[in-house]
């Protein structure tokens, strides 16, 4: 018999989860051309105080567990719990303000669309 899922990638997106560092740990699961998704395991994790992402891509984010806080340089925080998820365009400036001990992510990153 013929199974597709054995030669394809797979796994648990809570199975091997690594232990507490003090830092977010990003885990690419899957990249091509067009996207990278990445589970990012937070555990208690805050940005260092000045400290912003601002990205190239466009990045569709899932909170899959916990709870988290962002900021947006601007702007009024934004408090996350298990299954909210957000667009945040390409170089829109962020941060992590905080996570719960538990907080684990899925990411996507694309290509910013060009403007029309």
């Amino acid at each position: 018999m013929n199974d597709a899922a054995s030669t394809a990638g797979r796994g648990n997106l809570f199975s091997g989860l690594p232990s507490p560092t003090g830092s977010e740990i990003f885990q690419t699961l899957f990249a091509s051309a067009a996207c990278r998704i990445e589970r990012i395991v937070s555990q208690g994790h805050a940005s260092a105080p000045g400290d912003w992402y601002d990205q190239d891509e466009e990045e569709w984010v899932a909170l899959l567990s916990g709870t988290a806080v962002l900021m947006f340089e601007g702007g009024e925080p934004v408090t996350l719990k298990a299954g909210d998820w957000l667009v945040i365009p390409a170089h829109r400036r962020h941060r992590v303000a905080s996570t719960s001990a538990d907080a684990v992510w899925l990411a996507v990153h694309a290509a910013a669309q060009a403007d029309s």
